[in-house]
């Protein structure tokens, strides 16, 4: 009886047990089994793993035979509230339940950091519909129990098994109703949505990359002093203290402290780890220069520094200016820089300098590769925006092997840590308990039990560094627009085009999308990430489908983007983008479905350029225009800082400011980071022609080109150092707590001004919150401060926890790499490139093709920037031949030439034998092994020479 429900249940028990908790149907299990295989069931549950007693109760219902039990089980679940099992069960279809598997991988990937990030008892109000009450009430006693981080990771593992379609979707609504910005934003960074576009890594990332480059979407950063900070700024006579870390030519630009910089280098000078917490503008990296002096002074042959950067052109900045102050104080003491692109040895520089500046990634790969075999090789270690030590950041990474080697062993040399930063309001909160418990987190992860910030010499302090006032204008959006009505059109009719092609709607779960939204976006690439998996038993018709939703969806992209632009500044800039895009593709050469499209785009240009010039003035520019005016003819020597979300909107408003007339005096430079792609002019900037922007910004020439205005992205609050500037502008820009502290610090200058500009009442309120949490944020840590004791026990306790945690994981076992055999196929369009057998690692990061055939599929570019990086050469761009997607690079590995290093992301894996499909965003997530590389594979037979 019930043989094929057994059978079923057989087949699938190991999917089931995936979702099922034997404890929350325990009725059903008294009622059919005897006490004996309950009791074991409930046993293996709770001492064991849920997985299985859930399979244990499985095996023991194949044995059942009284009548009914089946559809009991089926009742039971139903009234347990297991409805998507229940439903799967009863019609044998589990295709919504697969569905789920993407977003469980995702969470199972990055709990060890967002169970640090969020707070159970807030969430529960907002999760009814994925957690039973019994789930909500079991993460209450756990939270009230064992703390919020336990909590966490019950709540975790129950959506993990959670059976509910919407699960996902709900977390995400209530972490955006929490407040809980950084854990939706690693969610949607690692896969589960996409973060603002225009905030992507170079294109060539991800093949020059390391294998063990960690990944951070959102990352904020105070500058470098200038020069002329560092060596006129400290104006006091040196004095005869414990705290003078110079010598006595005053002429020399020895460091001469100010008085409140003498009580930020107090607990550093007495070897305390510590986190120096100071406004910016203060001088922190005066203050770190001191506290090398006296490192190295007081341990001249042992001691080994390191100055940690977070990015490229913040160590370049910061190498300079330790390079010119030690060449002019004592020559003696070697200093040395690295980046990413230096081809030298980690090890070696330690070992013959005094003090290395590097970024930290580098310091990461080479503890990770063995090259560097431990951090007791240094004496110091000094991270600059040391806020970042969290997550999976590359100070983190290195923090946690420092903690590692300290409570595993009781012999260790471990290096001082000292912490440089503007902001420790970290993390997501809503009072000053819960900005206390983020700030000893950040403690914990940096094994400091002091925070140092200015407490006596508050007074010297407000002398130097200016607070700028803050105020908001609330401006109204723009009308009904014909623009906007002929885009949203246009974006209809694509739309149709792919549902004919496709169902597009069936490949994602991304509803109520509002064209010329982020939301759009996310739904953009949902679509996209489906699109690569797509299988059909014709292949050519697979290919040709993917091909055509691919090109589909990127038109929608730039419609979108297009749209976004229009709402912040004119329309001629939103056309001007949009005719970027489509010179590019015709530029590229197109098939049928890019011909169709750039008929449907060409058929309304006659009366988008009409509307252009005519259209209707944005209310945003309008409020824009007042303010520019007022402040400048109040003050023609006012240096502004303009900061956008995006490059695109920094590029139209310069071309705004350029064309009207009453402002074009201002000679806008334009600041912004690199990006994946772009469709407007000089959108990638390299450090020289940052340097250019940012010299004519400061220039006091009035005869030469002087900008008085720079519009900046997100680069610019992370690294600009302006002491003229003395009025930012925020023109719907927003961030976190942090992010608020390091834009307003721009604004050094006596009586500056920040301004933030928005249609939004919500962006409006965020920031007027972000203000309230600051001073939480001060009172917190003047809460930790006044009770020394307290925070050593804490920060103790959060370390043996996370050392427990990483044992944990660690225990557990990898999952073995399969040995099939695999073709790469085009993302794009699914043509071959390569076999798995073909592909070798080189040095555990590079991953290359031993397929000289492989450049009969794709075309060849010269690189615009060949560089040399761990014995490779890059010299050319490879391209499918057949839709131009990128695939990678081109480059020589020691004396061997023509090498193809290979962009997993531009592939989809298809297994040989089963022809399932997968996709990879990193090389470090296949499942499939890759064989190491040999030297010997390589001869003139093998590897001929292209012609």
């Amino acid at each position: 009886m019930y043989e094929l429900e057994k059978e079923n249940l057989r087949r699938l028990s190991d999917y089931i047990a995936q979702f099922l908790q034997p404890s929350l149907i325990k009725t059903f299990m008294t009622t059919y089994f005897d006490k004996e295989t309950v009791e074991k069931i409930i046993n293996t549950e709770e001492t064991s793993s849920v997985t299985k007693a859930a399979q244990m109760l499985l095996d023991q219902m194949c044995y059942l035979e009284e009548v009914g039990w089946f559809q009991a089980f089926l009742d039971i679940l139903y009234a347990s509230e297991y409805t998507g099992l229940h439903k799967a069960i009863k019609e044998w279809n589990f295709s919504e339940l697969e569905e789920l598997d993407v977003h469980r991988k995702l969470l199972e990937r990055i709990e060890p950091s967002i169970t640090k990030l969020i707070k159970p008892s807030e969430l529960l109000a907002h999760m009814n519909d994925c957690l039973n009450i019994r789930e909500c009430e079991m993460i209450q006693a756990v939270e009230i129990q064992r703390g919020h981080i336990a909590a966490s990771e019950k709540l975790v593992n129950s959506l993990l098994r959670s059976d509910k379609p919407n699960w996902f979707k709900v977390l995400k609504i209530a972490l955006d109703a929490c407040r809980f910005d950084q854990a939706l934003e690693l969610l949607e960074s690692n896969g589960g949505g996409t973060a603002a576009k225009g905030c992507g890594s170079d294109e060539e990332a991800e093949a020059m990359t390391t294998e063990t480059t960690t990944t951070v979407c959102f990352e904020f950063r105070e500058e470098p002093e200038s020069e002329d900070m560092l060596m006129s700024a400290n104006d006091m006579t040196p004095t005869e203290t414990p705290s003078k870390f110079t010598g006595e030519h005053d002429r020399s630009g020895e460091i001469k402290l100010r008085e409140y910089q003498k009580e930020l280098t107090a607990a550093a000078v007495q070897g305390q780890n510590t986190i120096i917490c100071a406004p910016t503008g203060c001088g922190k990296t005066i203050v770190a220069l001191a506290i090398c002096e006296y490192h190295l002074k007081q341990s001249p042959r042992r001691a080994k520094i390191v100055f940690l950067a977070t990015k490229v052109d913040v160590y370049e900045q910061q190498y300079k200016l330790f390079m010119k102050h030690f060449s002019r104080t004592d020559p003696s003491i070697r200093v040395m820089g690295m980046c990413g692109d230096m081809d030298l040895s980690v090890q070696w520089l330690i070992e013959n300098h005094d003090i290395v500046v590097m970024t930290a990634q580098i310091l990461v790969n080479a503890l990770q590769s063995g090259e560097v075999p431990s951090l007791e090789l240094l004496s110091l270690i000094l991270l600059d925006e040391c806020h970042n030590t969290t997550g999976k950041h590359p100070y983190n990474n290195i923090m946690t092997r420092y903690l590692d080697t300290k409570l595993s062993s009781s012999t260790h040399s471990l290096p001082q840590i000292v912490g440089l930063t503007a902001s420790v309001g970290i993390g997501s909160f809503k009072n000053r308990l819960e900005a206390e418990n983020n700030i000893l987190q950040l403690c914990a992860n940096l094994d400091t039990r002091v925070i140092t910030t200015v407490k006596k010499q508050l007074d010297e302090l407000k002398t130097y560094v200016h607070t700028p006032e803050k105020e908001f204008f609330e401006v109204s959006k723009h009308t009904y627009d014909p623009f906007i009505r002929i885009i949203k059109n246009i974006m209809s009719n694509i739309e149709q085009l792919a549902q004919k092609a496709f169902n597009i709607e069936s490949l994602s779960n991304i509803q109520n999308r509002e064209y010329g939204s982020q939301r759009y976006e996310q739904w953009i690439v949902s679509v996209q990430k489906s699109c690569r998996v797509i299988q059909m038993k014709d292949t050519n018709e697979e290919r040709r489908i993917c091909r055509e939703l691919y090109n589909y969806t990127e038109h929608l992209r730039e419609y979108n983007d297009a749209l976004i632009i229009n709402e912040d500044a004119r329309t001629k800039d939103a056309l001007d983008y949009l005719g970027g895009f489509f010179e590019q593709v015709r530029n590229a050469g197109y098939g049928e479905t890019e011909r169709k499209l750039t008929a449907l785009y060409d058929s309304q240009r006659p009366q988008l350029l009409h509307l252009a010039p005519e259209g209707q003035q944005n209310p945003k520019l309008e409020e824009l225009k007042f303010i520019l005016e007022e402040e400048y003819q109040n003050n023609d020597e006012t240096r502004t800082v303009l900061f956008v979300k995006t490059r695109a909107l920094a590029d139209a408003m310069k071309k705004w400011i350029d064309d009207t007339d009453s402002l074009k005096f201002l000679k806008p430079g334009v600041l912004i980071g690199k990006g994946r792609k772009s469709n407007f002019t000089g959108s990638v900037m390299t450090l020289t022609s940052k340097k250019g922007v940012l010299d004519s910004f400061k220039s006091t020439d009035q005869n030469s080109d002087q900008s008085k205005i720079l519009i900046a992205t997100s680069v610019a609050d992370e690294g600009i150092d302006i002491p003229q500037c003395n009025l930012v502008l925020m023109y719907e820009y927003v961030g976190n707590v942090v992010k608020m502290v390091q834009v307003r610090g721009r604004g050094r200058a006596q009586g500056s001004r920040c301004f933030l500009i928005s249609s939004s009442k919500e962006c409006i309120e965020k920031e007027r919150i972000n203000m309230i949490k600051e001073k939480i944020v001060e009172e917190a840590i003047v809460q930790l401060q006044s009770h020394p004791a307290e925070l050593s026990n804490k920060v103790d306790v959060l370390q043996r926890e996370d050392k427990a945690r990483r044992d944990h994981v660690s225990a557990s076992p990898d999952k073995p790499k399969t040995r099939g055999s695999y073709q790469l196929l085009c993302v794009k369009c699914k043509k071959f490139a390569c076999l798995s057998d073909d592909l070798r690692v080189v040095q555990e990061s590079h991953h290359i093709a031993l397929d000289r055939s492989m450049f009969e599929r794709c075309i060849t570019v010269p690189h615009k920037n060949p560089k040399t990086f761990q014995g490779f050469s890059k010299k050319e761009k490879m391209l499918c031949a057949e839709c131009k997607r990128d695939w990678g690079l081109v480059a020589s590995y020691l004396t061997i030439q023509d090498l193809p290093l290979l962009k997993i992301e531009s592939f989809v894996v298809q297994n040989c034998d089963t022809h399932q499909q997968f996709y990879f965003r990193k090389w470090r997530d296949v499942t499939f092994a890759i064989q190491k590389f040999d030297m010997t594979e390589i001869t003139p037979q093998t590897w001929p020479l292209r012609d």
